[in-house]
């Protein structure tokens, strides 16, 4: 309740300064996105401009980051920075409408192959030669994301890490939510969230994606007991991501060329997250071919902030052997 009283005067003190403020005005009520603060760094692919961010030798093997969501953002994913001291070069974007990057509307999500396409154009705009070993690093939704893509280009990918992905098909994903998108009508967060949505409406990409923020808590199903650190969500992306793949549960559907994937996949999953478990882990990570499956300990689905002391060994260890 004290969320709420705190909202409530934070409206009040709003709407009493000198100047008059709309809560959809830039920056008033979450960052500003790449389009409305030039100082964010960013690259532009396939028409869209996306945050991203590099660090490391531009020469070595490149590790391309691929966050959560759809709609969430890379900071939660910075841990992977310490592989530059092991010589990889590291990429990191928020995917088109989430995080600092641009906002678009329903229809920029029509297809979940904007996405793959999104992917390969980060790929190629930051790969020096054709030698240059990739490899894609993706957490929930990034690592279906990754999997998506190699399902596509199967001998292309030089290494594949992959955390708690829902699944490779819509059946996979869709019986690993139900598990975790439970709305509980007597938590705090929930009650904050339908109480404020009386005060503060608007369709707007500013006021959408605070809203979706205020109905983000940390969730016992998943074993997180706390939000992941992010910028900014993308509510347009999220929703029409989500009714993309409920109308059309084929496109989510991975798995056609998976097993022509040579590569070992490295493929991790939480001791805390009770919906998520060793079972679904060996359902999903079967879909390829070669695949090495490890349980990381004392860390809910937030693997690669919260568990990343764990993560880090043996993704390093991994790679060595693969590349």
């Amino acid at each position: 309740m004290k969320n709420v009283i705190l909202s409530i005067c934070c409206l009040a003190l709003l709407s009493s300064c000198g100047d008059t403020h709309e809560l959809s005005d830039e920056g008033l009520l979450v960052p500003l996105t790449v389009m409305e603060d030039a100082s964010i760094p960013s690259i532009e692919i396939n028409g869209v401009r996306l945050h991203s961010e590099t660090f490391g030798n531009p020469s070595d093997p490149m590790i391309v980051v691929l966050h959560g969501g759809p709609g969430a953002d890379y900071r939660s994913q910075l841990n992977f920075k310490q592989l530059v001291e092991d010589d990889y070069f590291i990429v990191f974007y928020d995917q088109r409408g989430s995080g600092l990057s641009e906002r678009l509307g329903k229809e920029a999500y029509s297809n979940v192959q904007v996405y793959i396409d999104e992917l390969e154009g980060v790929i190629n705009y930051y790969r020096q030669n054709a030698n240059q070993k990739i490899i894609l690093a993706g957490h929930s939704w990034g690592a279906m994301l990754a999997t998506g893509y190699i399902n596509q280009n199967p001998n292309t990918i030089d290494g594949v890490v992959l955390a708690e992905p829902g699944g490779f098909t819509w059946d996979q994903t869709i019986e690993y939510l139900s598990k975790t998108q439970q709305i509980k009508l007597l938590e705090e967060g929930t009650n904050d969230f339908v109480y404020l949505d009386q005060f503060i409406t608007g369709s707007d990409h500013n006021t959408l994606d605070y809203k979706f923020s205020l109905s983000l808590t940390g969730d016992s199903n998943t074993g997180d007991a706390i939000i992941p650190s992010y910028w900014r969500f993308g509510a347009v992306c999220s929703s029409a991501s989500i009714e993309l793949a409920i109308n059309n549960p084929e496109q989510l559907d991975f798995t056609g060329s998976l097993k022509t994937h040579d590569q070992k996949v490295l493929f991790v999953y939480s001791e805390l997250n009770e919906s998520y478990g060793r079972e679904h882990a060996e359902l999903v990570s079967s879909e390829y071919k070669n695949v090495e499956l490890h349980e990381i300990e004392n860390c809910g689905h937030e693997i690669p902030e919260f568990g990343w002391s764990g993560y880090y060994p043996i993704i390093k260890t991994y790679l060595e052997e693969v590349l």
